[in-house]
């Protein structure tokens, strides 16, 4: 399990409006070619520089591809990345003021302290 790879992962679609209407549309594909082709890219270098280790567990994975919120927060995710991901790709569907916001403490309100570490 890599904490990081997640939130790299939430990290970086959150910042392409293109990338967060893929993953909100096609969240299987779009995880699968994440994976592929930018988890080994090193953060903010060109495109030259890359690793080879990362890869999302089946876990992971399962979490990212079904949009499991809870579960990603479950294995470390950062909470904060997550659920600004997740407002960008889901506030529009809750017509009330705050409407995602508060489904996702409802289901992340059966957490209790201490929360899962979230330190890469």
């Amino acid at each position: 399990m890599s904490k990081y790879l997640l939130n790299k992962f939430l990290f970086t679609v959150d910042r392409d409006p293109e990338l967060v209407e893929r993953y909100r549309n096609e969240p299987e594909e779009t995880v699968a070619w994440w994976e592929r082709e930018q988890a080994n890219r090193i953060l903010n270098c060109h495109g030259g520089e890359s690793s080879t280790w990362l890869r999302f567990d089946d876990d992971e994975r399962a979490a990212l591809a079904g949009h499991d919120y809870p579960r990603l927060f479950e294995l470390g995710a950062h909470p904060f990345l997550t659920l600004t991901l997740f407002i960008a790709m889901f506030e529009r569907d809750y017509d009330e003021p705050l409407g995602f916001q508060l489904e996702y403490a409802r289901k992340l309100s059966h957490m209790t302290l201490p929360y899962p570490d979230i330190a890469t």
